[in-house]
Order: structure tokens, then sequence, then C-alpha cells
């Protein structure tokens, strides 16, 4: 065989090589928040560009990071959601599996929601209250901590309801229990001197049944609440926002949970929405730089975008610019960045 054809042949087994691990269908892990948003960028995607519809999995923010940082190649999801910035301990996952080159996207903004069924009347709650009700320890009145004792609303306070306390929660794999641990336990016991040296950090939640993991499907919690009428339950805005039939949510601090306040920030257990994708898996995956060419588009995360009509609130068409840069340019994520629990540099 000719030194021609040898390198013919070479030529030939590498590219039938790259074809063998080349992918047509989209993989997509992560965030049951931003699971609805990214389905419906999917079933857009596939409608405009005829590529089949991406695969996308609710697995919980915890759960889709440690897949997708678990390794680069093409049995590994090309994009994660998350409800929450990646955090330091899964960007070094990341890097010590080889998942080097990533791209961080914000999506928009949401509330966490403490909902009720709509059989209830109105309810107005305090972050103090939510946290004395699911804290495993709590303060006594002798200024020491005891297991938390508290069953009804109006034993936390005499003007909340003579209603038992059950609420319906996501499990500890969730970016949104991350973002309630953090904006509602963590910030709530920074008011409690008991607290000791945990005070502003303390989040354990009580194990006695009063607080229900309910798993990564918010639709399951919405669903136990128009059975369990008594209950509250915690999830993403948009659940309320497409289930205002069924439920309606808990004003928090005196502040409703709508779109303009949670876009305003005022909403206090207010928080930003990502997906991350693999840049090492664009040139290998089919459609994952037109995936994410339509979803950074106005028209889908937009002030006027159609994720609005769903229950995303968007960001500003400023913040929208910086956005679309960053993602269109293959910004790659860096320790700095995540540190600083940012998508851009």
């Amino acid at each position: 065989m000719t030194i021609k054809m040898s390198a013919i042949a070479l030529l030939s087994v590498a590219a039938l090589s790259v074809a063998a691990n080349a992918r047509d269908q989209i993989k997509i892990v992560g965030s049951s928040t931003v699971y609805p948003f990214t389905s419906y960028v999917a079933e857009e995607f596939k409608a405009t560009t005829g590529n089949p519809t991406p695969v996308v999995e609710s697995t919980g923010t915890g759960g889709g990071m440690k897949i997708f940082c678990s390794g680069n190649g093409l049995d590994t999801p090309d994009f994660t959601n998350a409800s929450r910035p990646m955090k330091a301990s899964e960007f070094k996952i990341c890097v010590e599996n080889g998942v080097t080159d990533i791209t961080g996207m914000m999506v928009g903004f949401d509330g966490i929601a403490v909902a009720q069924s709509k059989t209830n009347g109105a309810i107005s709650l305090t972050k103090e209250h939510l946290f004395l009700a699911l804290a495993d320890e709590v303060p006594s009145k002798d200024g020491k901590l005891m297991k938390n004792p508290y069953k009804t609303w109006n034993e936390i306070d005499a003007k909340l309801p003579n209603r038992k306390i059950t609420v319906y929660g996501p499990p500890a794999t969730s970016g949104t229990r991350d973002s309630f641990d953090e904006m509602v336990m963590e910030a709530a016991s920074k008011k409690f001197e008991a607290y000791g040296d945990k005070k502003g950090k303390y989040k354990a939640i009580r194990q006695d049944g009063v607080f229900v993991p309910a798993g990564e499907n918010d639709n399951l919690i919405v669903q136990k609440l128009t059975k369990d009428t008594t209950a509250f339950g915690i999830f993403g805005y948009s659940f309320l926002e497409e289930n205002g039939d069924k439920i309606n949510g808990a004003n928090v601090d005196g502040v409703a949970p709508t779109s303009e306040n949670i876009s305003s920030g005022k909403y206090p257990i207010s928080r930003s929405l990502y997906i991350y994708a693999k840049n090492s898996h664009r040139a290998q995956v089919k459609g994952m730089d037109a995936f994410l060419k339509l979803y950074v588009d106005a028209k889908m995360i937009g002030q006027k975008g159609v994720l609005k009509t769903i229950g995303l609130v968007p960001m500003t068409e400023d913040e929208l610019k910086k956005v679309q840069a960053a993602v269109l340019a293959k910004t790659k994520l860096t320790e700095e960045m995540v540190n600083k629990h940012t998508i851009l540099p």
C-alpha cells in the first residue's frame, strides 16, 4: 500500500470514528424549575429546524450538575438546567473530569412560591414564620435551642390560622431547595441569637413529617395541594402562574409573588435561572449552536418573549444583550466567574 493510500485509509477511519461518536439528538438534564422553559424551546427547535426534539430530563439542579460534570464524552449531557448558579465544588468536579470548556446562560428570573389550595383565604407569612415552621431546632423561651414543637401555624404567631403545619417541598438535590435554604432559612436564622456561631448559617429542616420532600416533579406538589387543602407547597413561580385556577401564593414579608415583584427583586425569595452548555460537544452534537441561538433569542426570553406566558420572569433588555453576546461568543466559564456567581466575565 502506498503512503498516499495509507493516509487516505487513516483519514477514512478517523472520519468513521467521528461519525460513530457524533450524536443527532441533544441531551439536557437538571432543574425542575427550568424544565418547562427548556422543554418549550426544545419543541420549538424541533418545529423550526426539523432536528430531533432534544431530550430534557428533570433531575434537579444538584442531580443535573452531578451528571453534567461526570465526564466529557458524548454519553454525558450537553446541557444542564439550574435554578441557581453553579457551585465552586461542582465546577471543581467538572474540571477534574475533563469538563473544562463550559458556557453559562442566564434564562431569566423566578420566585419561589409558597402556595396553598385556593379553597383557603389569603395569607401573609414572613421568612421568620417559615423558618420557625420548618427548622429542626428552634429557640425556646429560655433562649436555648429545642427540637421544633410547633404543630399548627397559630402556635408560631397567634395572628396566623389554627391550621396544621404541613409543607410539601423540594428534596435536597434541588436548586429550589438550595435557594430556599439560603434566602429563607439562613437569612431568618440571623434574627435569633440562640443559634450562636450557626446564626445566619442554620438551615437544618425538621425530619418529623411536617416537611415532606416531594421529589423533582413540581406538578406533583400542585396535585397534592388540591387534595391536602391545609398544606403549603414550595416550588417555582411558573407553576403558580400555570395553576392559578387551583392554587394561590402566600405573601412573603408583605409582598405578593407576582412577575413584577420578582423582576424588581421586591419579592424576597427571587432568584436567577440558568442553563450551562459543554462547548466541547458543539462540533459533535447536531444543532447545539442553533438550539442556544434560539433559546437566547428575544422572542423566547425577552420582555415580550413566549416563555413569559408560561411563567418566566424576563431580564431587562440590557441584561439580555450581555447574555446573548456571552453565549454567542462561547464565553468560557472560569473559576473567578463561578466564585462571583455569574456567567458574565
